[in-house]
């Protein structure tokens, strides 16, 4: 039997043509393998991976003397450490944190900046007598504020004052009532801001006895009270007058000025 050179050239492949459908073959598997070789590098996390183990820590707030600033810390660390547990005694000034380590770190820094030590100042009052241009003696006042805090001195004494009579049927007797009133010197002061700029919240008082008599109660001393309230800048070490104290209508007044230092 003969084969015709003719139809094999018509049905059959050289090899030329056997060796690019090979090579074609070869790049697109090639390619198949590629991508999915990279599907499987951008494919996310599973969603049930075990999250980062999370750490339990209590702080003791050492300088904090009221609710409303443990309150202040606490809510400072939830704005900052979302995911946190944070949960406050305040009974105890005690934060309990429950995060992971990184959250913790941050937590434990802030307390650090937080929970600091008050700044401590004497300010120093005096008071001088003044008539017109004249000068006269002065008396100084000195107390120890803790920032942000109030602090009150008084000095003087308490005079009774007679409101009254009440029988007392079981005794069979009248009993005096009295209430008594203070003299004196009292002073109010509360300090804030800054070391380079402290705010002062003041009030000066000073109540003494006239010598008139009250009409409905010849018994009683009749009292003046002089009364100096405000906000005032201060720069340590440096006195600065905060203004008259006195009653209207009147040249004899009373000259205040104050002077912060800083204690520690």
């Amino acid at each position: 039997m003969k084969f015709s050179t003719y139809a094999a050239g018509r049905h059959g492949f050289s090899p030329a043509q056997m060796l690019v459908a090979f090579t074609i073959t070869l790049a697109f598997l090639a390619a198949i393998a590629g991508a999915q070789a990279q599907s499987a590098d951008t494919k996310p996390c599973p969603a049930n991976l075990a999250p980062e183990a999370e750490v339990y820590q209590s702080f003791q707030l050492n300088n904090v003397t009221q609710q409303s600033e443990l309150n202040d810390i606490q809510t400072a660390i939830r704005n900052m450490v979302s995911r946190a547990k944070i949960y406050s005694v305040a009974s105890q000034n005690v934060i309990a944190v429950k995060a992971n380590p990184e959250e913790m770190e941050l937590v434990r820094k802030m307390i650090a900046e937080l929970d600091r030590p008050r700044r401590l100042y004497r300010l120093t009052y005096t008071i001088t007598d003044v008539d017109g241009p004249k000068r006269a003696d002065a008396q100084s006042y000195s107390l120890i504020v803790s920032s942000e805090e109030k602090t009150s001195l008084k000095l003087g004494s308490r005079v009774p004052i007679f409101t009254g009579r009440t029988y007392d049927a079981s005794s069979s007797s009248w009993e005096t009532q009295v209430q008594y009133v203070d003299i004196g010197m009292h002073i109010e002061a509360n300090v804030g801001g800054s070391a380079d700029g402290l705010m002062l919240r003041t009030k000066v008082e000073e109540t003494t006895i006239t010598d008139e008599k009250s009409a409905a109660s010849p018994q009683n001393p009749m009292f003046q009270q002089a009364i100096w309230e405000g906000v005032s800048t201060l720069i340590p070490g440096k006195s600065l007058v905060l203004g008259l104290l006195g009653p209207a209508g009147t040249t004899h007044k009373q000259e205040i000025a104050v002077v912060a230092e800083l204690v520690k």
